[in-house]
C-alpha cells in the first residue's frame, strides 16, 4: 500500500496508507450493485406494479421519457449526493472503510466532489473505464484523474491503531497529577498537542518544545514547574488523561 503524507493545517504530518486499486475497483462494484437493485426495484414498483409510464393514452412519448429521467436522477448523482452527505464516502466506501480526502489536509468539500463527479464521465465512463485505470496506476498516490483535478486521493480507515494515534497516555494507577489546570484543555486542543509533542519529539525539535509549551501556559494559566519544556508537554498530556478518566 502506498503512504500518503499529509500535512494538517497545524503543520503536522499525518500519514495514511492510500486505498488500493482493487479495493476501490470492488467499492464500485458495491455502489453499481446498488444502484442496479435501486434501478431494478423502482421501475418495477413504478411502471409495472401501478402501471405508470407506459405508452398509453395517459401517457405519451414524452411524458414516459421525463418520468424515466426524473426516476434515474437520484442514480445520476448517487456519488456525489453520498460523498456530499458522508464527508467522502458512498455506501460501498463506508463498507469498505475506505473516504475521499484533500491532499493537503484539509476536508474535501463539495466543490471537491463536484470535480470528482464530473470527471466520472472520462476515468470511468470513456474508452470502458481504462483511463482511470492507467492513471490510478501510473499514480503515486492510486489518484484517478478526478483526483487529481480535484486535489483528493482515497485512503483506507483500516489502519492498525495505536495507543500512539490517540490522545490518550498511558499512566498507572499511583500516578499523581501535577497540573490541574489542564482541564481547561478541549480534546482537540490535547490532540493537536500530541502530534505536535510527536513530531517534535521525533526530530528533536526543542523550538517546537518551546513554543508548544508557551502557548499551553497561555491557554491553561499553569506554568512550567518542570525545567523542561519537553518534560512539561509529557506531564500535561498525562495530567490530562487523569483527570478526564476520573471526572
Amino acid at each position: 500500500m502506498t503512504q500518503l503524507s499529509i500535512t494538517t493545517t497545524q503543520n503536522v504530518n499525518i500519514n495514511f496508507s492510500s486505498a488500493s486499486l482493487g479495493v476501490r475497483i470492488l467499492a464500485l462494484c458495491i455502489d453499481l450493485l446498488i444502484l442496479t437493485a435501486y434501478l431494478t426495484f423502482i421501475f418495477w414498483l413504478v411502471m409495472d406494479l401501478f402501471h405508470v409510464g407506459r405508452l398509453t393514452a395517459d401517457w405519451d412519448y414524452w411524458s414516459a421519457a421525463a418520468l424515466n429521467i426524473m426516476l434515474c436522477l437520484p442514480a445520476m448523482f448517487y456519488s456525489l449526493l453520498m460523498e456530499s452527505i458522508f464527508e467522502g464516502q458512498t455506501l460501498g466506501k463506508r463498507l469498505l472503510k475506505i473516504k475521499v480526502v484533500k491532499i493537503d489536509g484539509y476536508q474535501a468539500g463539495f466543490g471537491d466532489y463536484l470535480i470528482r463527479w464530473l470527471m466520472k464521465l472520462i476515468d470511468l465512463f470513456f474508452a470502458f473505464g481504462l483511463v482511470g485505470l492507467i492513471a490510478s496506476l501510473v499514480s503515486d498516490k492510486t489518484q484517478r484523474l478526478g483526483d487529481m483535478a480535484a486535489g483528493t486521493a482515497v485512503i483506507t480507515l483500516k489502519s492498525n491503531v495505536t495507543i500512539d494515534s490517540t490522545i490518550l497516555e498511558e499512566i498507572d494507577a499511583e500516578y499523581v497529577p501535577t497540573y490541574p489546570g489542564v482541564i481547561k484543555l478541549t480534546d482537540n486542543d490535547i490532540r493537536i498537542i500530541k502530534e505536535t509533542y510527536q513530531v517534535a519529539l521525533k526530530d528533536r525539535d526543542y523550538h517546537i518544545f518551546s513554543r508548544l509549551c508557551m502557548k499551553i501556559e497561555q491557554v491553561t494559566g499553569i506554568r512550567n514547574q518542570s525545567g523542561s519544556d519537553e518534560i512539561f508537554v509529557a506531564i500535561v498530556l498525562k495530567d490530562y488523561n487523569y483527570y478526564t478518566r476520573n471526572m
